[in-house]
């Protein structure tokens, strides 16, 4: 009984040593900072690097709600915060005074549009390239 319970005792420590190195190795997202306005994105080109993990954060300081909209570059990418979204997967709605976090990894490099859906027209348009 007594090597029974050493032994589980010795494989809960070694599960919890594993645990830690899996955390620990876990890489900390690169913060990108994308400021709306009611007429443009700050910036309006992101550069991102392939099998990079990022962390998008989107400020509204527009007088209007905004969409962060790319549906090819999201197709294209793992999302790791699927329920910042919309259902179809193809933007990211900010109200006014708002923001929104979105974690995610690129996975093809090339070049995709971004646009706000609703105010492209005003040239609130922009690009994202992936190396």
């Amino acid at each position: 009984m007594v090597r029974i319970l050493a032994r589980f005792c010795l494989l809960a420590v070694l599960a919890i040593l594993v645990g830690v190195v899996v955390v620990k190795s876990r890489p900390r997202p690169v913060l990108v900072d994308i400021v709306m306005v009611d007429d443009k994105f700050v910036p309006d080109h992101l550069i991102f690097r392939q099998g990079v993990y990022y962390h998008l954060h989107l400020v509204n300081h527009g007088k209007d709600t905004h969409e962060f909209t790319t549906p090819t570059f999201f197709a294209s990418a793992d999302i790791h915060t699927p329920g910042a979204l919309n259902r179809e997967r193809t933007e990211i709605v900010v109200d006014p005074g708002g923001a929104k976090d979105v974690f995610l990894t690129p996975r093809h490099p090339g070049t995709y549009d971004l646009r706000c859906s609703d105010h492209d027209w005003d040239g609130m348009v922009g690009g994202i390239t992936v190396e």
